[in-house]
């Protein structure tokens, strides 16, 4: 007797349903860009109890005649590709064939649906056709599906709670309508209204829509393009971050996508604007020709492999930090009450937010000194009259746009970076023998890795020799390590190479030296400095390509408004 056996139909889109319904927020993403892909121009999704009791989606698409709507809920039926080659020019969203069918199997499924002014229904019950009829002329698609999991038990008790259930439906649904701004889409749940976006066909008002006014005035706009990618999008100044990835929101070709590679990209890209383990709000499109992105890696249709990645890396990466750089103001100290996260724009309507053309006046230094052309004018150019210092920590300043705090330690922390990170960037390296030479003791593990990257050391400009088991002795160093601090940096830049992995990258190495050697070198908090001292980093700080940020994303310095402080004592009533 055989026993091996062709398993039914219905059987094997349980097992489909497995990978391609794992939750309700699957069910609204097949179902959803269904909708997209018949063109539909207005999608509404209503949920009872988070999707766990009903999940329905309506559209105003192409709709379907009565034997596609009888097809479509057989296995690897589709509209969308029909011979090996389509798998290479994939334009649509959905291609496989398996999310009706799967849904279909571990669920009750109403379809209503109207072709050339014929409705079509199909009542659908694990699999099989319970009833098949005529229904309105409504244009577009209607689906229903109840009693999710009802034969799967397994799979019905791992659903989460309907909270969970809905938060995840509310962020797939929000990434899609920023994907498709020209398309609205409606969320409701137990007939509460959760979100609507217009469709304009604005990114910007969608931003606004899902995000808020708070958010969407402070995104920047990016778009650029090179011989294989496109790009287009949004992201936002570096004082509104996340704790998580969540807002990094990516498509390639309208597709939502996860792709480490691309959030990589945009991470470095906010390197030292940001703290780690904080992220920004991104919108990014990605256009691109479909020979290049494979998505065909899994039923979900999120994990996408992309040719040319190094390619695609440069662009997100160099068009995000230059809009960075040509964007950066001073945030505002006041916020709104209703506003999170600092205020940037300009006074208008009695909220203050800050202007490139106007917050820049002129400053009360000299810069004819300077070796190196003047950039973020907006900053060089404000008039600042030291005061004083408050707390041992934040250095004092005003002119007659109001009160400016700065943070002596992340201002000199951004001042000591950029100094070791164009030093560590020149060519030729000045070097000073050292009039008592430095002893440093390895353990064996650290001696060995030591010497593995002796060349990273020795390119810096640092000369030594061996001095018995496991010691080096350092006969001189680059003349731009901090006087008075010579062992201390040596040892931290030491500390760096014994823990180099084998992918070794000499501009982060230089980063990390930069960033590292900037801190300990800083001035500390509680650390009482003059007044000649506080001039002195003024005129250092304003000298630097990004004078806003510390190294490690925190800012040096924040405005209070003349009006911030008079709407504070009740002067200002508005």
């Amino acid at each position: 007797m055989s026993v091996i056996k062709v398993m039914s139909e219905n059987l094997a889109n349980k097992i489909a349903a497995g990978e391609v319904i794992e939750k309700c927020a699957s069910i609204v993403k097949e179902l959803v860009e269904n909708s997209i892909d018949a063109k539909s121009s207005n999608i509404k999704v209503n949920l009872l109890d988070g999707g766990i009791k009903e999940v329905c989606v309506i559209d105003d698409g192409i709709g379907m005649d009565s034997s596609d709507a009888i097809l479509a809920f057989q296995r690897h039926a589709t509209s969308k590709i029909y011979k090996d080659d389509d798998l290479f020019f994939i334009n649509t969203l959905g291609f496989r064939g398996e999310a009706l069918p799967s849904i279909a199997s571990v669920s009750e499924v109403f379809l209503e649906t109207c072709k050339d002014n014929v409705g079509t229904l199909i009542h659908i019950k694990g699999g099989s056709i319970i009833e098949q009829g005529f229904s309105n002329e409504r244009k577009g698609t209607k689906i229903t599906v109840t009693n999710l999991f009802y034969n799967t038990p397994a799979r019905l008790k791992y659903l989460k709670s309907e909270q969970t259930e809905l938060a995840n439906i509310t962020s797939f649904l929000e990434k899609l309508a920023l994907a498709k701004p020209n398309i609205s889409f409606s969320l409701t749940n137990n007939n509460n209204v959760i979100f609507k976006t217009s469709g304009s066909n604005n990114l910007l008002k969608t931003i606004h829509e899902i995000f808020g006014l708070n958010i969407s005035k402070k995104m920047l706009e990016i778009k650029k393009i090179n011989d294989d990618f496109a790009i287009n999008g949004y992201v936002c100044k570096p004082e509104i971050l996340k704790s998580n990835r969540n807002s990094l929101i990516t498509f390639i070709n309208g597709r939502v996508v996860r792709n480490n590679d691309i959030n990589r990209a945009i991470n470095d890209a906010y390197y030292t604007y940001k703290p780690d383990g904080k992220y920004p709000i991104v919108v990014l499109n990605i256009e691109v020709d479909p020979t290049l992105v494979d998505v065909n890696i899994h039923p979900t249709k999120q994990d996408v492999k992309i040719s040319k990645m190094d390619s695609l890396y440069d662009l997100i990466y160099n068009t995000i930090k230059d809009v960075l750089y040509n964007n950066l103001l001073i945030p505002d100290a006041i916020k709104d009450k209703e506003d999170t996260y600092y205020n940037y724009e300009n006074k208008k309507d009695n909220i203050n937010v800050v202007n490139n053309s106007e917050i820049i006046k002129q400053t009360t230094f000299d810069f004819q000194d300077l070796e190196t052309p003047v950039k973020n004018e907006e900053f060089k150019s404000l008039i600042l009259y030291p005061v004083g210092l408050c707390l041992g920590t934040y250095i004092v300043c005003e002119n007659d746009e109001g009160i400016y705090l700065l943070d002596q330690h992340a201002a000199q922390e951004r001042v000591n970076y950029e100094n070791y990170l164009n030093n560590l960037k020149k060519e030729e390296i000045n070097i000073i023998d050292m009039l008592i030479p430095i002893t440093i003791e390895f353990k064996a593990s650290e001696y060995q890795d030591f010497c593995n990257h002796q060349e990273v050391f020795n390119n810096m400009g640092f000369k030594w020799e061996n001095f018995g088991i496991n010691t080096i002795k350092i006969l001189s160093h680059p003349t731009w390590l901090k006087t008075g601090y010579e062992e201390e940096s040596i040892r931290k830049i030491i500390d760096l190479i014994i823990n180099l992995n084998g992918d070794f990258d000499v501009i982060k190495f230089r980063e990390n030296v930069a960033i590292t050697l900037a801190c300990k070198m800083a001035i500390k908090a509680n650390e009482h400095i003059s007044m000649l001292e506080i001039e002195g980093l003024l005129k250092n700080l304003v000298k630097c390509d990004n004078p806003y940020n510390c190294p490690h994303g925190r800012p040096t310095i924040i405005k209070f408004s003349i009006y911030d402080l008079e709407k504070m004592f009740k002067r200002a009533m508005n």
